[in-house]
């Protein structure tokens, strides 16, 4: 069992103010990642009865209340209709209390992937499309995550790689792919003669999800219009989803990926088809090392396409 954020790499607890400071600031980190937003009680609290028991509750006596009483002046005539003053709050009726709602995130909607659509059409280059989407607010991922994850590698590569979303090493990062699974696809790159200097990584989502959820249909939505406009930049002579989520994204299939992985099918840009292929991501593989012999076959494939020279 492994030791806890609050625990030093032998289980005892940190010694010192720095160590404290430390793990409590490693432990803040994984709550902010696993998608925690506020802290609650043991018990649940009813917020609305808490509002009414704080509406019901005696103001606090004023200090010139207490004071001693003085002789009342003598009454003065009332001259005229003149208005009276109003009344005071007392302390038997209570002072007024004002709720301020808090402030939560916007749920996007149709108006966001619209905006996004438009948004990313108006990109003539890579870099302007990063600038783009590094301004855009339409998701709400954007808000959680601590980096965005654009790309890495050469915009003028002949093979693009899409994976579905950024890992916490990513995020910290803010480069696709370099965490355990980019490190073993760093590999079997290497062992068909690629580096990732000459291939190009995305995602379909650009920012993590919390906890590394899987993101929801609609930020999947909102996000797509900014991979697609990346792949008509990029103009790959191969493109390779890894992973069933991205292929399913971006070809609307439905099957599986042990199904459709070693396929090749075609991605049309509007402009010009593309040969595509999906294979199993590396993070797969890594829980299922005896898969690798088949993504190993997709890379030999895909290896013998850009020998062939494939181009549309």
């Amino acid at each position: 069992m492994t030791s806890g954020p609050d625990t030093g790499d032998n289980g005892e607890a940190p010694k010192g103010a720095a160590e404290l400071a430390r793990a409590y600031e490693a432990l803040m980190d994984f709550y902010v990642g696993a998608g925690v937003n506020g802290m609650v009680d043991e018990d649940a609290v009813d917020a609305f009865a808490y509002v009414e028991t704080q509406a019901r509750r005696p103001a606090p006596v004023r200090a010139q209340e207490t004071a001693p009483m003085r002789p009342a002046a003598p009454a003065r005539p009332v001259q005229g209709n003149a208005p009276s003053a109003p009344p005071k709050p007392s302390a038997q009726t209570g002072a007024s209390v004002n709720v301020q709602p808090s402030v939560q995130p916007s749920v996007p909607g149709d108006e966001s992937i619209v905006a996004a659509r438009e948004a990313a059409a108006s990109a003539k280059t890579l870099d302007e499309l990063h600038r783009i989407l590094s301004r855009f607010e339409g998701c709400n991922l954007k808000r959680t995550a601590k980096n965005l994850v654009f790309a890495d590698g050469s915009p003028n590569a002949r093979v693009m790689f899409v994976g579905e979303a950024p890992g916490r090493e990513e995020d910290v990062q803010g480069l696709p792919f370099v965490g355990r699974s980019g490190q073993l696809l760093d590999r079997i790159l290497a062992a068909i003669g690629l580096e990732r200097q000459v291939v190009y990584i995305a995602n379909v989502v650009p920012w993590r999800p919390p906890g590394n959820r899987t993101p929801s249909p609609q930020e999947t939505e909102i996000c797509k219009p900014f991979i697609k406009r990346q792949i008509e930049l990029v103009d790959p002579d191969v493109l390779v989803f890894l992973g069933g989520a991205s292929a399913k994204a971006l070809l609307g299939v439905t099957d599986g990926i042990l199904r459709l992985r070693g396929h090749w099918m075609t991605y049309d840009t509007g402009k010009r088809q593309i040969r595509a292929i999906a294979t199993l991501h590396p993070a797969y593989l890594l829980r299922n090392p005896a898969q690798k012999r088949l993504a190993w076959r997709d890379f030999l494939a895909i290896k013998a396409a850009l020998e062939e020279g494939v181009a549309s």
